[in-house]
């Protein structure tokens, strides 16, 4: 099962939320209904008759009444909630008393989480998430929360920080990366917000059961109230524990994939077993979140029935089939370093790999390991290995500890981006820095002209790694640095007016991933279910590729038909548009409303580049990672592009 599948499963299981939630709403509105009737009306059966009765019980006026109210309870109680969470994974690790993870922290056990994650991150070719500990939580446990990868965040409990290994944590981690990937956190807030909405009504309830009156009927009303939401909430759960098990199987399948090391995984949840809190959380908002984290957040059920996670000894034996049912006894060593190396207490300690210099890309590679398949490269979609955590663990390992120590601060963050919008032509890039100087903070331009020589000298396949790592901290931006870098960003792309593609993504992938956490934007509605409606929007992306990769007209006609056939295009004829008809204006608005299409429709647009930039049996650094950039726009991300994937 590849990643469009997964997200189009993940968009199926949202259509039938919504028609398990319909049908909760139906019967608890005929339930208040009967409830309101028996109060107010009182049939009497024994002077009516069954019939009689029922038929007294029928009032239309009362009816809509109740449904009405009723509905807007519900609804405004959903809304609400969803509007709570708006900022996405940060407002549910707050709310259960998540604290921002310390970057700067010399805890170990918190500088492992933070290794873990950033690793997963640049192996996924997504931003590092927001990391959130929850130090008031003893248990073992950890979540993943978020609309998307652009405001996503990983919560990690003390006792998963705390018992598991390296090894063990990176299974966690990975487990909560697949739900990231796979479209399942979007599901998951939803069902947070539906769930609230009839549980408003046992809030009132209580509310109407502490008014006071002679002959007052409100107790009695406000009483039923409390046992339909309650019931309400009772069926919200099996809501959630019908979506939510087998998905807890898939993301356990996922990490393995991903870590191939199913011991790692099966060792988290034997701790599970082996302590005496498991996975339970103290919170008293655990029971809305419970389908989020990685272990069960609450006590045992009745037989399981509205749990949200699998038996946690089935988990354990679908990665390992010899568990005996014996939990171990869990003991806390901390790590100790050794003078002068505090890294190695944390780091992961990994049989030698090929150098990252194993990227595809001109020079890198000879011309026999250059080739690639383009169904290779969707098969990469989502889909990351351990190759790829290997890779990244090699490459945050070389890079410039400058540059990743000013990745985790704003400042830092803010002087990276620039500096990679700088011209390496030094007469243009003096312009740029002129500019610069006049419009932004001083401490910023200081930290962009330190950190020039260093980001200059990478390769441009690190390029998009380190804005990965960077994007976090430039969401602790004020609004109005916020508002003065986006200004930047821009003078700094125009100010040579000779804007490049690889400049021009840069800035699509940073803005794409901040603007929703600065600005209430509407996200992006599926709305093309075909390719017709998005033939010229296609031929657009297709020709700048083209011209990219190409150095003659030849190539170019070349290249954009090897792309143009892997799509049926009305069309009898397609052929490249002019340079000028595919600037950056039109490559703009065609990533916009491609971002609406459907998930195998991006599948064929990705394919459809894939085959563009590969015409010629090669792909160069340039253009694998203008196709990681443009995947990244369509919300489709490529891990890095390794030898293995090029083979075969």
């Amino acid at each position: 099962m590849d990643f469009f599948t997964r997200q189009d499963q993940a968009r199926r299981k949202t259509k039938w939320l919504v028609v398990y939630f319909a049908l909760a709403v139906i019967g608890i509105v005929a339930t208040v209904y009967l409830l309101i009737a028996l109060i107010f009306l009182k049939p009497d059966l024994e002077s009516l008759g069954a019939l009689g009765f029922f038929g007294r019980l029928w009032n239309p006026a009362l009816f809509f009444g109740v449904a009405f109210a009723t509905l807007s309870v519900i609804f405004a109680g959903s809304l609400f909630k969803m509007a709570e969470l708006r900022q996405g994974g940060s407002a549910v690790a707050e709310s259960l008393g998540g604290q921002p993870l310390d970057v700067n922290s010399r805890d170990l056990e918190e500088k492992k989480v933070l290794h873990v994650v950033e690793e997963m991150a640049i192996a996924s070719g997504i931003p590092v998430p927001q990391i959130y500990l929850l130090p008031q939580e003893p248990g073992i446990n950890a979540f993943a929360a978020g609309y998307s990868s652009s405001d996503a965040a990983i919560g990690v409990t003390s006792g998963c920080a705390k018992f598991l290994t390296r090894d063990e944590l990176q299974g966690v981690i990975a487990h909560e990366f697949s739900h990231i990937l796979n479209g399942d956190m979007r599901l998951n807030l939803r069902l947070i917000g539906l769930v609230n909405g009839i549980l408003c009504l046992a809030l009132i309830g209580r509310i109407l059961l502490r008014t006071r009156g002679r002959r007052n009927p409100l107790p009695l009303v406000g009483l039923g109230l409390i046992v339909v939401g309650f019931s309400g909430v009772f069926f919200g759960r099996l809501i959630k524990s019908a979506v939510s098990r087998q998905r807890e199987f898939l993301a356990d399948a996922a990490a393995v994939q991903f870590t191939r090391n199913p011991e790692g995984l099966a060792g988290a949840l034997k701790k599970i077993g082996g302590l005496a809190r498991g996975s339970q959380l103290e919170t008293p908002r655990a029971e809305e979140a419970s389908h989020l984290f990685f272990g069960n957040a609450l006590k045992s059920s009745w037989f399981n029935l509205m749990s949200t996670h699998p038996p946690l000894e089935e988990r354990i034996r679908a990665l390992d089939p010899n568990f005996d049912g014996v939990f171990p006894a869990v003991q806390f060593e901390r790590p100790v370093a050794e003078a002068g190396t505090p890294a190695q207490a944390y780091q992961k300690k990994r049989v030698p790999v090929p150098r990252v210099p194993a990227v595809l890309g001109a020079g890198l590679l000879d011309d026999a390991q250059s080739r690639i398949r383009p169904a290779d490269v969707l098969l990469q979609i989502g889909s990351p290995t351990s190759g790829h955590i290997d890779y990244a663990g090699q490459l945050k390992s070389e890079l410039p500890e400058t540059l990743v120590a000013a990745a985790r601060q704003p400042v830092g963050a803010c002087a990276i981006i620039y500096g990679l919008l700088l011209s390496a032509d030094e007469p243009a890039r003096g312009i740029q820095l002129q500019q610069l100087s006049a419009h932004c903070h001083p401490a910023t331009f200081q930290e962009t002209a330190r950190l020039y020589p260093a980001i200059n000298s990478l390769q441009l396949q690190v390029k998009l790694p380190l804005i990965d790592l960077a994007l976090p901290a430039l969401r602790r931006f004020s609004a109005d640095q916020y508002d003065e870098f986006t200004t930047n960003l821009q003078l700094l792309i125009e100010s040579d007016r000779r804007i490049q593609l690889f400049e021009y993504m840069i800035q699509k992938i940073v803005m794409r991933h901040l603007e929703p956490h600065y600005r209430p934007i509407k996200k992006p509605v599926i709305q093309y279910y075909a390719l017709l409606p998005l033939e010229n929007q296609v031929v657009v992306l297709l020709s700048a590729l083209a011209y990219t990769g190409q150095d003659s007209q030849e190539k170019i006609t070349a290249a954009f038909a090897c792309g143009a056939a892997q799509l049926n295009l009305s069309a009898k004829e397609v052929c490249p548009l002019p340079y000028a008809d595919c600037d950056l204006p039109q490559i703009d608005s065609a990533l916009n409303r491609l971002s609406e299409a459907a998930p195998q429709i991006k599948k064929d647009i990705l394919n459809a580049c894939a085959h563009t930039v590969a015409s010629d049996g090669v792909i160069e650094t340039q253009e694998a990672e203008l196709l990681r950039a443009i995947a990244d726009t369509l919300d489709c991300p490529i891990p890095p592009f390794l030898n293995d994937v090029a083979t075969g």
